[in-house]
């Protein structure tokens, strides 16, 4: 299968799952769930959520996550910050990367808007170099919509 076949049916997943609940914990959990099984080649898919100038981890997949991170710090953080997405081919070439699973080589990082300020970010780690391309983006982004139009921020 294609990577935008799997991404049709990876968002037509999301939209039927999320769109049967709207609690924002029982979301994350079932997104980075989702995520986590039916992408290959990752090592870690979950949420962290803003409180004040941090970001706190959330619902997620994988090996045990920093628990905290400062806004404008590690690729999270930097998202957070930015409001932008962060797409990162080679995590330790990244200024300030904070090494939270030493497997991790590619990173993408999507920004959660609630009412034009950052509520959170989507983060997803792999073990491969540049893993992640415009596609991945484009397709994550769209997963992202989908999570807030379901889900009470």
């Amino acid at each position: 299968m294609s990577k935008s076949q799997v991404y049709s049916l990876l968002l037509k997943q999301l939209e039927g799952v999320l769109s049967m609940e709207t609690d924002p914990v029982a979301n994350m959990a079932n997104m980075a769930a989702v995520l986590f099984s039916e992408l290959e080649n990752l090592n870690w898919a979950g949420f962290y959520v803003r409180r004040g100038s941090e970001l706190i981890l959330g619902p997620f997949q994988g090996k045990p996550a920093c628990v905290r991170i400062k806004l404008g710090k590690g690729v999270c953080g930097t998202a957070a910050q930015t409001g932008r997405t962060q797409l990162v081919e080679d995590v330790h070439q990244f200024a300030g990367h904070i090494a939270c699973d030493s497997a991790s080589k590619s990173e993408i990082v999507i920004p959660i808007f609630k009412n034009g300020q950052v509520w959170g970010v989507l983060d997803i780690d792999s073990p491969i170099l540049a893993r992640f391309d415009v596609e991945d983006q484009t397709s994550l982004e769209q997963a992202v919509e989908i999570f807030t139009a379901h889900t009470s921020l």
